[in-house]
């Protein structure tokens, strides 16, 4: 995957860019006080090939020049019926209110529709306020069971 959004580039990830995007989601998480788990979760930004390339997701990364701002991916889970969950979807505070949170999570909920998944899943904090009102702005039901432990909110949504 590789499409242009205003000057940010979103590709799939490379190995390379292990520290780099986990960079992105320590400093997102820190900003807000909530806390940075390589051994909880966010393993699977460490072990991006086994958490979602090996198991038929994908993991994206926004850059803005030759600089990694984002990431933003999605994994099979057994939860619900033909069921993702949509994961680290980070954006740094500099690009923020441009619009490419949006297109990411269109850009997402079109890649799944591909692949012929019915439900999309997320599990987000109540302080994480940007993001909230955009999964609720984007069609996303509050749902219930919650399975991280910095979240507090699952939402849920159908897809056609």
């Amino acid at each position: 995957m590789q499409e242009k959004y205003q000057n940010f580039i979103i590709r799939d990830w490379r190995t390379e860019d292990r520290e780099a995007a986990a960079g992105v989601i320590k400093t997102v998480l820190e900003e807000y006080g909530l806390p940075w788990q390589p051994e909880l979760a966010d393993r699977d930004v460490i072990e991006v090939e086994e958490a979602y390339l090996g198991v038929g997701g994908e993991f994206w990364v926004v850059e803005q020049g030759a600089t990694i701002v984002g990431t933003a991916a999605y994994q099979p889970i057994t939860r619900g019926n033909q069921a993702v969950e949509i994961r680290k979807m980070y954006l740094l505070p500099e690009v923020r209110s441009l619009g490419l949170g949006r297109y990411l999570l269109q850009a997402l909920e079109k890649a799944i529709a591909l692949q012929d998944y019915q439900e999309i899943w997320l599990e987000t904090a109540t302080i994480l306020k940007e993001a909230v009102e955009l999964y609720e702005r984007n069609g996303y039901e509050p749902a219930t069971g919650v399975e991280t432990a910095r979240c507090d909110l699952v939402y849920l949504k159908q897809l056609n």
